[in-house]
């Protein structure tokens, strides 16, 4: 999940180079911090959310197919 968070991520920014993503997993969660340059922030949230709504969209349904629960976390 946190390739697929740092893809996505990495091409919305413009600077991909600073685009870090760190995994913690539990028994059936998982949570993805994403963590992108100051000036690229709004980039990655999008108007009133709705980017950073779609990633989640995005990581929820690839993690279905492993039956776990990802939360995705802008940092």
């Amino acid at each position: 999940m946190k390739e697929l968070v740092a893809v996505i991520a990495r091409a919305l920014v413009d600077h991909p180079e600073a685009v870090v993503t760190n995994e913690k997993q539990g028994d059936r969660q998982i949570v993805v911090e994403l963590h992108v340059a100051e000036e690229d922030m709004g980039k990655v949230i999008g108007r009133q959310g709705r980017i950073a709504k779609a990633i989640r969209t995005v990581v929820k349904a690839a993690a279905l197919r492993e039956d776990k629960k990802v939360t995705v976390e802008i940092v």
